[in-house]
């Protein structure tokens, strides 16, 4: 074999990840558009949360069975707002890693 040559059988620099079912070069960042969609996502899910905390209540034919329904099975403002907190506090840390560059 000639020096500074690679065999077929070598493989660059790999990292597996989860056991080996991702697998991805050492050193590759994660792409700027990626980093937006966790963003983006994570933000627009704790907008579904609050907006829709208690139920599609302005529908003009379910609206007003949804509120029915929430007086009679006395939903928990506390913890609706508790778990859009949580959910909040899970953007706020998805957004922090997700600007972070990433390190080996």
């Amino acid at each position: 074999m000639v020096a500074g040559t690679k065999t077929q059988t070598e493989q660059p620099d790999v990292h597996e990840i989860a056991g080996g079912w991702i697998t991805e070069k050492k050193g590759t960042e994660v792409p700027p558009f990626l980093r937006v969609a966790y963003v983006v996502i994570a933000s627009c899910c704790v907008a579904y949360l609050i907006l829709f905390m208690y139920g599609e209540v302005g529908h003009a034919e379910r609206g007003p069975l949804v509120k029915q329904l929430n007086m009679t099975t006395m939903t928990s403002e506390p913890l609706m707002y508790g778990v859009a907190a949580m959910a909040a506090l899970f953007f706020v840390g998805v957004s922090v890693f997700a600007a972070q560059k990433g390190k080996e």
